[in-house]
Formats: C-alpha cells, structure tokens, sequence
C-alpha cells in the first residue's frame, strides 16, 4: 500500500473508532485518544506485515477494547473506583460534577468489564457501549436472537458483581 492509502484509511477509520473509544471511557478525552492511536500503531504494523483484514473498522474495535480491558485491569482499583479527573475552571459546577459522575461510571462499567471474559465483555459493549442490535450480534456470532439476549442477561449479571450498585442511577436507561 502507498502512503495515500495509508492517509485515506486513517481519515476513514480514526473518528469512528475515537468516537467508540470515547463512549466506552466516559469522554475522557486523553484516555480516547491514547488508546485510539495504540490501536492504529498497532494495525499498521500488522497491517503492513500480514495485509488489510476483511473488516478494518472492527479489526481496530477489537483492539483498541484489548487495549481498553489491558488498562483497567492494570489500574484495578483498590477500594472504589479512582478517577484522573480533572477540573475545568471554564465549567459551571454542575457541569463538571456531571462530567466527572460519566467519567466515574465510566470507569466501574470498564473495570468491570476487564474482570469479564474477553467474549462476554465483547458482546456487552457492542450492544450497551456502541448501540448494535441483537440481529446484527447474533449474525455476527451465529447465534439465534434469543441466544443473544441470554447471554447479554447473563453477562449483565455476571458485571453487576463487579460494580458498586451506587455508581448506578436507577432512573438511567444506558446502565451495562
């Protein structure tokens, strides 16, 4: 490949993989980016070696959610969940204690997805982190829908035992 199409493929395959990253971590923009360009580092090095994967866009999900389970695992917290946050003079209070609760739950969905296997954290965050459907995981898995919601269910109980209850409002729709 010539470098035009290494710079089309990044243009391409970045901001829908930041965009991924950046949900999955709560917006913690140093976070994102870090991981995002791990992620690409690494696929031009595989890239160049072994040639471009059938699918690029979830070759780089795959990777960067590796990166994402390797980091929280290193930084499993002790007691509660520890945040880098820090605080923005420009923000309104309100603002910033909002911001700072996302990067907080964030952070325990995460943490608690790196003590999930990786197929069982997988599947939670394809559906709960970027939004696809059953029809499209159980195609993806071959695995009937009602397969599908199973083992979400199963999943979403076995990462409840490792979230504090309280880092989850009972009135959220987006909870794991």
């Amino acid at each position: 490949m010539n470098e035009e199409h290494w710079i089309e493929l990044l243009r391409e395959r970045m901001p829908p993989l930041y965009r991924a990253v950046s949900r999955r971590v709560g917006g913690q923009r140093d976070l994102a980016e870090d991981v995002t360009q791990e992620a690409w580092l690494r696929a031009l090095e595989s890239w160049r070696r072994e040639g471009l994967p059938e699918d690029p866009g979830a070759w780089l999900l795959a990777v960067a959610s590796n990166l994402l389970r390797n980091h929280y695992r290193r930084r499993r917290p002790q007691t509660g969940v520890a945040l880098d946050v820090r605080p923005d003079a420009s923000s309104e209070p309100a603002a910033q204690a909002a911001r700072e609760r996302r990067v907080e739950r964030a952070d325990a969905v995460q943490a608690g997805l790196a003590r999930l296997t990786p197929d069982v954290a997988d599947l939670l965050a394809a559906r709960h982190l970027d939004g696809r459907s059953l029809e499209e995981l159980g195609a993806a898995r071959k695995l009937s829908v009602r397969a599908i919601e199973g083992r979400l269910r199963r999943g979403r109980q076995a990462l409840a035992r490792h979230i504090d209850p309280n880092l989850l409002d009972e009135h959220e729709d987006n909870r794991p």
